[in-house]
């Protein structure tokens, strides 16, 4: 009898808790197909876009983190501000003359040509004068140690020294003129190849 009395107890207190829960509990109401689009398409315009967002929880604590962004493309670097961007073209041929084109432009292709040929010229004299003073002041220094037989002899180890590297500087120099020479040379043929006439490649 008491176990029957049990059973019927505990019912009704399962009976009271499952009405009780329900009574707290809002009933949902359902939800149509267009009202569950919008929402997610809602979410989707909260999501940032790209990147990923630190908070408190992710941010991290022994990495760096970086705030500049990524990397810019080799060919998207722009110079610093204040320094002079590298000229690559410095050294570049100028145009060949073309059939058919202006006698205005003939002559900008002539006088770009006249002045890099000068302009060598010029590096090609220097390089000329400064070999020139080079050999004037060794000969002067030899002359100026041999004409005095008294001097030769004390001084001979100083003079050693002094005359291997006169002749080093005056090899230097030679070499330095010579390339000059080559290389006006070699221009001057760049020049009879793009149609420029003897004239202007060999103009003093």
């Amino acid at each position: 009898m008491k176990r029957i009395a049990y059973f019927w107890i505990a019912a009704i207190l399962i009976i009271a808790a499952a009405s009780l829960a329900s009574a707290q509990t809002p009933t949902a109401q359902p939800q149509s197909l267009g009202d569950y689009a919008r929402t997610v398409r809602k979410d989707k315009e909260k999501k940032p876009s790209s990147g990923k967002v630190f908070d408190n929880e992710n941010l991290p604590v022994d990495d760096k983190l970086s705030v500049v962004g990524g990397a810019a493309a080799s060919g998207d670097q722009q110079p610093a501000p204040g320094v002079e961007p590298t000229n690559q073209t410095a050294d570049a041929k100028p145009a060949a003359i073309q059939p058919g084109e202006s006698p205005e432009d003939r002559q900008k292709t002539y006088d770009a040509w006249k002045d890099k040929i000068a302009a060598q010229k010029a590096k090609m004299d220097l390089a000329a004068r400064e070999l020139d003073v080079q050999q004037r002041e060794y000969q002067l220094r030899a002359a100026a140690m041999y004409a005095d037989a008294g001097n030769r002899l004390r001084s001979s180890g100083t003079w050693d020294k002094e005359d291997a590297d006169y002749k080093k500087k005056i090899e230097e120099k030679k070499k330095a003129a010579d390339e000059a020479k080559e290389q006006l040379e070699n221009m001057q043929e760049d020049a009879r190849k793009a149609g420029v006439p003897t004239s202007v490649r060999e103009e003093q």
